[in-house]
């Protein structure tokens, strides 16, 4: 049988997609075999796409950094024929066959039971993206931060990560500053829950060592001066998470803020995540992200449109969540 596919080949250091017809026969080993719903477009994808870093490890392959859809045969302990399904990261995209196609074939290690009341659809207009933000979420509670020690600041609001970030946090009672580049979209962000909306260009420029506490913890997902200055603003004891690298992947700051304000500066790994994370973090999403906000975030597009989606959003002009249906 063949099914619908964007394949990324790589020809004079450019790469390139097509939708193609591949044949099951050409998936790669896995003891789980799914049928495909739903995937998205983020910006690690946009990355590998783009040629622009070096995800994709070998060619031809699947793009696609996560998926979710309904298991069609398994002979992996614990999931059975007709469970819905979600895989994030791993080695999606990289060296393993992604989420860009009607088919899937992989290690059912990898792969997390969608909790109730959540869809295949919700499972991806939360995505890599939202996961993160939900990691980014446990690690400020694990550093000891509830919303009656002050103001959380998500940089990169209008992003994916950002976007569910704020999302979770007002629902669970924290005061959120949303950070952004996108000031005409302040609307947006404060009917997800954030309380008050700043210019990214407050935080994007070399800075001061320390300045004064203005948040007791933050999501950070730009990197390079960005989270350089929000370290310098967190309270005593604040915690902040570093998720993404939007800005830059230097770090041009100083130790003050971890030793004169004893600060914590959280990384959030998405990819190598251990199972019970996993699952911690998506029983949480189910319980605690409000699907109304969710569907403030979403666009749903077709495989072909992916391209289009990965040019926009390396501008800078996507706004939270792109779902891709991959059957559309």
């Amino acid at each position: 049988m063949t099914f619908k596919t964007l394949l990324a080949t790589k020809s004079d250091d450019r790469i390139e997609t097509n939708l193609i017809d591949m044949d099951e026969s050409d998936l790669m080993p896995g003891d789980v075999s799914i049928a495909v719903d739903y995937s998205t477009v983020n910006y690690k994808d946009a990355l590998a796409l783009s040629g622009r870093a070096d995800v994709i490890k070998q060619f031809p392959l699947i793009p696609g950094i996560d998926f979710a859809g309904i298991v069609e045969a398994s002979s992996h302990p614990g999931i059975s024929v007709g469970d819905r399904v979600v895989a994030n990261s791993w080695g999606l995209s990289q060296t393993h066959h992604g989420g860009y196609a009607q088919k899937a074939r992989l290690n059912g290690d990898w792969l997390v039971k969608i909790p109730e009341p959540l869809t295949t659809q919700d499972g991806m207009a939360i995505g890599t993206a939202g996961y993160t933000a939900m990691l980014s979420v446990l690690a400020l509670e694990h550093g000891g931060i509830t919303p009656d020690r002050g103001d959380i600041l998500v940089t990169g609001a209008n992003g994916g990560v950002g976007s569910i970030a704020i999302a979770l946090l007002s629902t669970l009672g924290y005061r959120v500053i949303a950070s952004t580049g996108r000031p005409d979209e302040a609307g947006y962000l404060r009917e997800l829950g954030a309380a008050e909306v700043v210019d990214r260009s407050t935080l994007s420029q070399p800075g001061a060592p320390i300045a004064s506490e203005r948040w007791a913890g933050a999501v950070d997902s730009v990197g390079s001066h960005t989270l350089v200055n929000v370290l310098a603003q967190t309270k005593y004891r604040g915690v902040v998470t570093a998720c993404g690298l939007a800005q830059g992947m230097d770090l041009p700051g100083t130790v003050l803020p971890f030793i004169l304000r004893n600060v914590t500066l959280a990384g959030i790994d998405s990819v190598n995540a251990p199972q019970a994370l996993r699952m911690e973090a998506w029983s949480r999403l189910a319980r605690d992200l409000d699907l109304n906000k969710l569907a403030l975030t979403t666009r749903t597009v077709g495989l072909a449109d992916v391209p289009d989606v990965v040019t926009r959003m390396l501008a800078g002009k996507v706004q939270g969540r792109t779902v891709v249906d991959v059957n559309a």
